[in-house]
């Protein structure tokens, strides 16, 4: 649509399109991604948000604006603001339609008017709509019909276009914890600790954590910790593929043993290391060490 430009700019996508097609879905999946998204901007704001944003966050923060029917006479100023790169930015377009039936349907399920509608049917008002918008159609740089898509599926789509490797990697967490004081209550997943012998009775041990290079080389050292990793790792990648699936990007996995000091601090280590080695973005945290 204009000008490639300086490339350390982020992106603005303007988000709109028929009412019922999924703005608001795709601009919460904008949002997951890491945008700066405005709801119902008017047009002529654009350049005002784009100068906001960059003074407030940086030119590389990415902005989405979503942008409906209700801006009416305001979208011949939003054709001109991109065609002339009024925002100093690589701009791109996203409309999202869908068929006529659909969208009823949608709306019906909804119990919301449509804005254009008056006192016609709702059928008439996607008639208006559609040929309000039909300008903005003919400029779009991204069309997705969404007839046929449900919500996970428009905002994989969504992802496919605008996401970066990064963005759509999965951020995994690996959290040590003593189930004496509790199983952390954001895990998605736990695995108990407690069949590995504990270092706590090891008189040599006792006073080190799972940080300490003795400890961990008893507790990684032992055949039974070395079978649960090698099992446990795949089951961990199969899930991930499962939840990139899905549109989750977080995975917290909880490691816990009797007081989160030595076992599964030891083993939320070697289990951080074996993702990262295998690309994973991983992050430890030890919730209970130090509270014994």
């Amino acid at each position: 649509m204009s000008e490639e430009t300086a490339p350390e700019s982020g992106e603005v996508v303007v988000v709109t399109g028929m009412t019922g097609a999924g703005r608001s879905t795709a601009a919460k999946e904008l949002e997951d991604l890491g945008y700066f998204v405005v709801d119902n901007l008017p047009p002529s704001l654009l350049p005002d948000v784009v100068r906001l944003v960059d003074r407030t966050r940086g030119p590389k923060q990415p902005i989405a604006v979503v942008i409906d029917v209700r801006s009416g006479g305001f979208f011949d100023e939003l054709r001109a603001n991109l065609a002339h790169q009024a925002t100093g930015r690589r701009s791109t377009l996203l409309f999202l339609e869908a068929d006529d039936n659909v969208l009823v349907r949608r709306q019906d399920a909804a119990r919301r008017p449509h804005p254009l509608q008056g006192s016609g049917r709702l059928l008439d008002g996607l008639l208006r709509e559609r040929e309000v918008l039909r300008p903005l159609r003919g400029q779009a740089d991204v069309i997705i019909d969404t007839s046929n898509l449900n919500v996970h599926q428009l905002t994989a789509r969504v992802s496919e276009r605008f996401g970066t490797p990064q963005v759509l990697s999965l951020k995994v967490t690996v959290v040590s914890f003593g189930f004496k004081y509790g199983i952390p209550v954001d895990a998605d997943f736990m695995a108990d600790m407690r069949f590995l012998p504990n270092p706590h009775w090891v008189p040599e041990l006792r006073e080190f954590t799972g940080q300490d290079p003795a400890v961990a080389e008893f507790v990684i050292g032992l055949p039974d910790a070395q079978a649960f990793i090698d099992a446990y790792v795949p089951v961990l990648q199969t899930i991930s593929s499962g939840y990139l699936r899905e549109g989750k990007r977080y995975l917290t996995v909880a490691i816990g043993c009797t007081g989160g000091k030595h076992r599964s601090v030891a083993m939320t280590e070697a289990l951080a290391d074996r993702l990262r080695r295998l690309g994973y973005d991983v992050l430890t945290a030890h919730r209970d060490l130090g509270r014994e």
